[in-house]
């Protein structure tokens, strides 16, 4: 497995705050080795280490010649970098519209590997001529950390934010300030983010939704540290709902995923990968538009029998698939 992004291992990614997709790439790692698997990482990690049964080492000390089954994670120049790989796959974590850059093209057409994406939405992204080896939609999997949660009393009105701020940030700032806040006085918005989940890429436009957020303290808004796992499912566990609005550059939101694991109810927009994570109805709301989902917020705020209602919905039916079940699902690529 082969990524060429930000700086991580598995330490890393079991300790503290991560993205989305690195949080993904660590816990496949680690799941194809609980399978009994020999996995090789090689990305930019600053020094070797074998942690969870897989071995992590720089990208500068060479990528193994031959593997039974090659990921490449997200990155052009991961494409092809084993050369004797029995099977070859691409793992996409983004829209796939960047992959009509000649440097990318050149290698999807030397290497053909199989393209994974996340869902339907993504599938979308992905332009029908494009050069491959087949096509596959792989859902993220969802960590132990959050298949524990049990029913739980309502808690107080209290909103959270657990995605990138600039997915959204400020046009959910908006809607607070301007409809939420004054329709639930005791409601109170969490934020929990901030550019060390992400490396020092984008970090400075990532603290400017942030930094207007936190002084916004008199609207009950809060800001946080972006948690590790474990503490971000404690956070979650008492968290009333999440408020995401949707992008259309998330093919995933793992965020959103956590989230309705944890029983917590989500409001959210057709935008994105946002309406496959939430059931309509049953385990929160996909809003038409800026005042449905307002509307929806103040009600689940408010409501202790809809949030119930939500609550217990998203328990019974968004718990997702383990990593051990995603990582038999790239296993079975080999074959």
């Amino acid at each position: 497995m082969a990524d060429d992004g930000i700086v991580f291992d598995g330490p890393t990614a079991e300790r503290g705050p991560l993205g989305g997709a690195e949080t993904a790439f660590a816990a496949l790692a680690e799941a194809l080795a609980r399978r009994g698997h020999q996995v090789a990482v090689r990305n930019r990690c600053r020094a070797a280490i074998r942690h969870n049964g897989v071995d992590w080492a720089p990208l500068s000390d060479g990528i193994p010649a031959a593997c039974d089954l090659y990921i490449g994670n997200r990155g052009h120049r991961v494409i092809g970098l084993a050369r004797k790989a029995r099977r070859r796959v691409f793992w996409l974590h983004n829209p796939a519209g960047y992959l009509r850059k000649p440097r990318n093209l050149w290698r999807l057409a030397l290497y053909r590997p199989i393209l994974i994406t996340t869902g339907t939405y993504h599938a979308t992204t992905v332009p029908a001529w494009l050069p491959r080896g087949g096509c596959e939609i792989i859902p993220y999997g969802m960590l132990d950390d959050f298949h524990a949660a049990a029913p739980r009393d309502a808690p107080p009105p209290r909103a959270i934010f657990t995605s990138n701020p600039l997915r959204g940030l400020n046009w959910l700032l908006d809607l607070w300030v301007g409809r939420i806040a004054s329709a639930v006085p005791k409601a109170e918005l969490h934020i929990y983010a901030g550019g060390s989940v992400y490396g020092s890429i984008r970090a400075s436009r990532i603290q400017e939704p942030l930094t207007r957020a936190a002084g916004l303290t008199a609207y009950g808004i809060r800001c946080f540290a972006p948690l590790g796992r474990a503490e971000l499912a404690t956070a979650l566990s008492g968290a009333r709902v999440m408020l995401y609005r949707g992008d259309p550059g998330e093919t995933f939101c793992l965020a959103l995923a956590e989230a309705q694991a944890m029983g917590v109810p989500a409001i959210v927009q057709h935008l994105g990968s946002a309406p496959e994570r939430v059931i309509d109805g049953v385990t929160g709301r996909v809003a038409a538009d800026d005042d449905a989902f307002a509307s929806a917020a103040i009600a689940v705020l408010r409501d202790d029998a809809l949030w119930r209602r939500w609550h217990l919905a998203a328990l019974a039916n968004q718990g997702g698939s383990s990593w051990d079940g995603v990582a038999a699902r790239f296993e079975a690529l080999m074959r």
